[in-house]
């Protein structure tokens, strides 16, 4: 029985980066062996097992054949016969295609991902990739991880070709939401979309994305005038300030509307708010989003041009906006909410380091509310302490005290 390091672990090794788990897969050994060395069986789907001391998992070596659609569609074949290089071979991109042998050192490279990792290039192992089409969510999001990392030619036209054949429908929405969201909170998420646009998978996953690309905006508020690439630079800006996956979120469909607006009424988006809200909606519906990301996208998608003009609002419209955001009950969900706003204005063209003053306007102003003692309010409105009276006393003390402190 051998062991050796694979897969990402000896890539990042190699990069120079910090790396996460550490993959093991072990060569000429079977099952039972494995259970008598100490090892702990997990999964149904093929032989892996949880070290005994370190718990990290090792898989027996393995060739597997494409039987079906989808990434469901593997049957698989471990037995000490299969060699390191036929596990390697089944892997997704030479970078991940390497071995390490944890007591020498030596780096096991049949297909030339050293090689690769030198030029920058993210390339596949083989025409196997193609039985796999979850490989291009993954080949995706490590573009927006490595994202000085150029796709080879070849790769982009054989990820077409699994677009072209229907592979991308048969991925299940959980799947596609978990390698979304991954390559979301990488550093550069727009490459993500790079590649998924440059193979035609985005139209397939995402068309409600995909339109956003050649429909222009009001140069005036826009010097990048397209829809698309202000997206994506709204995204950019999201990972530079190290926004957390639902403000991420919220920042990629806040503005889905304008990809519907009639090309007649080119370059204004009237009433794109409410049309992005129920693109939103479909989307999460079919992705199965999770509740934190779905609640602020729609609330970024109905109120960022609100939050973006609110540094006009007087006291009693201030008011209004931080109710209709249930800013009082939420308020990490509104901070979130004023994170995406700055992330939308300063993802345009010039507008990179720009100030936002709503943000912090907006967060002093729920300061001020959140300070009004409601106990004094009710024992002023007198018994019994409830019902509509008390809400508008309370309602009109906190207009009051935003008005005292200059809103």
């Amino acid at each position: 029985m051998k062991r050796y390091v694979v897969g990402g672990a000896v890539r990042d090794r190699l990069l120079g980066v910090p790396g996460g788990d550490v993959d093991w897969v072990v060569v000429g050994s079977t099952p039972e062996q494995m259970l008598a060395a100490g090892y702990r069986p997990v999964g149904r789907d093929f032989p892996v097992f949880l070290h005994p001391a370190t718990g990290e998992e090792h898989a027996l070596a393995r060739t597997e054949r494409k039987v079906g659609l989808g990434y469901h569609g593997f049957t698989f074949h471990a037995d000490p016969s299969v060699t390191l290089e036929q596990d390697l071979a089944r892997r997704d991109l030479t970078i991940n295609a390497m071995a390490m042998d944890p007591a020498s050192g030596e780096i096991v490279d049949p297909f030339g991902g050293r090689a690769d990792l030198a030029a920058r290039v993210l390339r596949h192992v083989s025409d196997a990739f193609a039985e796999d089409p979850v490989r291009i969510l993954r080949l995706a999001r490590l573009a927006a991880r490595f994202h000085d990392f150029a796709v080879a030619p070849e790769t982009v036209a054989l990820m077409r070709r699994m677009v072209d054949a229907g592979e991308v429908d048969a991925l299940v929405p959980e799947r596609v939401w978990q390698e979304l969201a991954r390559g979301l909170m990488q550093a550069r998420p727009s490459r993500m979309f790079d590649v998924l646009r440059a193979c035609g998978a985005l139209p397939v996953l995402l068309p409600e994305v995909e339109r956003l690309w050649g429909v222009p905006q009001p140069e005036l508020h826009h010097p990048e005038i397209d829809t698309g690439v202000h997206a994506m630079m709204v995204l950019d800006k999201a990972a530079r300030l190290d926004a957390p996956l639902p403000v991420r979120w919220a920042c990629l469909g806040h503005d889905l509307g304008k990809g519907t607006t009639p090309p007649e009424a080119w370059p204004r988006h009237v009433g794109h708010e409410a049309r992005s809200v129920a693109l939103v909606e479909a989307i999460d519906r079919r992705l199965k989003v999770p509740n934190d990301c779905h609640e602020l996208a729609v609330l970024a998608a109905r109120e960022h041009g609100h939050v973006h003009a609110s540094g006009a609002l007087g006291a009693a419209a201030v008011l209004r906006l931080l109710e209709r955001c249930d800013a009082l009950r939420r308020p990490q969900r509104f901070a979130q909410l004023l994170l995406a706003c700055e992330c939308d204005a300063r993802g345009r063209t010039g507008f990179e380091h720009a100030p936002y003053p709503p943000r912090e306007r907006l967060a002093r102003a729920l300061d001020v509310v959140r300070a009004v003692d409601t106990a004094a309010v009710a024992a002023a409105v007198g018994a019994p302490p409830a019902g509509p009276a008390l809400g508008a006393a309370i309602r009109a003390a906190r207009e009051r005290a935003l008005a005292e402190a200059g809103f």
